[in-house]
């Protein structure tokens, strides 16, 4: 008898099933994803239609479709908001922001280091409790006191006028997040540096600093996000056009562009357009230093 050779029949693989840690298969959650592209659109068509808007003449917006991109588009809208001492405007929002944050977040890094490191633990747990009272002080109930100082020390309707209370405000809740990633270093490092004789400046900047950089980005980001969308110190604050910021030179624009939509919205996307940037640059250190301030 012959031998039959048969040849081998190829199994089709098996379906990998996801399971939970239970030992059960995950479903697809269909309401879970519908609800995300809910969500999605919600945010997606506003800005879509900031963008298209912007981009539209003053006649055909009030005759064409809102959600319909423009068939000739036009930067007539944009130059007439820079044309409109836009320029002015933007760059005392870039001296008040960077020069509320870059105070305010130096101060709050040595802040947080003197609070985790320091000796005197006594008063340092006192200065710890008056930054987080900060926290709860809202800037409207704070808005005539502010008003009255700014006067007194004569820097009412100046950029340095709303610097100083944008920092105050900027400093309870950067110490609240540096002291806590500080207070994760571990105490050999600083126990080493103090070995090799390095002095507590020098520890906090090639030490702490680099190991909190993610914490450092994170607040600088909010903090600027903060101050160049403030709105009500540069109301309170402010008196002349030249020293308006960008937020209030919105509102300037809505009234003198009342009817001119596409012109308001010109000016949004410009104002916009900064905080973009800085989120760009900084996305990586602000994710990390989010995703590793909700893991504590």
């Amino acid at each position: 008898m012959s031998a039959t050779l048969t040849k081998p029949r190829h199994r089709a693989a098996p379906q990998r099933v996801r399971r939970r840690p239970d030992g059960r298969a995950r479903r697809p959650n269909w309401l879970g994803g519908l609800a995300s592209l809910v969500w999605l659109a919600i945010v997606v068509i506003p800005i879509y239609w900031t963008v298209i808007t912007s981009f539209k003449e003053q006649n055909s917006y009030y005759s064409s479709n809102p959600l319909v991109p423009p068939g000739d588009p036009t930067f007539d809208n944009y130059l007439m908001v820079i044309r409109s001492d836009f320029v002015n405007y933007f760059v005392n929002s870039v001296v008040v922001t960077a020069g509320a944050v870059v105070p305010a977040v130096t101060f709050s890094f040595m802040a947080a280091y003197a609070i985790v490191r320091g000796w005197q633990r006594r008063f340092l747990r006192l200065v710890n409790g008056l930054f987080l009272m900060g926290l709860a002080i809202p800037l409207q109930a704070t808005v005539i006191p502010i008003y009255l100082i700014i006067i007194r020390l004569h820097l009412y309707d100046s950029l340095l006028g709303m610097i100083l209370p944008s920092i105050a405000f900027s400093i309870p809740l950067s110490v609240l997040v540096l002291a806590n990633f500080i207070r994760d270093v571990p105490k050999e490092l600083f126990e080493s540096m103090r070995v090799d004789g390095a002095t507590e400046w020098t520890t906090l900047w090639r030490l702490a600093a680099p190991l909190t950089r993610p914490a450092i980005v994170t607040v600088t980001i909010y903090s600027a996000l903060n101050i160049w969308n403030g709105f009500l110190l540069p109301l309170i604050l402010t008196q002349t056009p030249g020293q308006r910021t960008l937020p209030l030179a919105l509102w300037t624009f809505q009234g003198q562009y009342i009817v001119n939509v596409p012109a308001v919205v010109a000016a949004v996307v410009l104002t916009t357009l900064p905080i973009l940037v800085l989120y760009a640059f900084g996305r990586r250190q602000l994710l990390s230093g989010l995703a590793a301030g909700f893991s504590r």
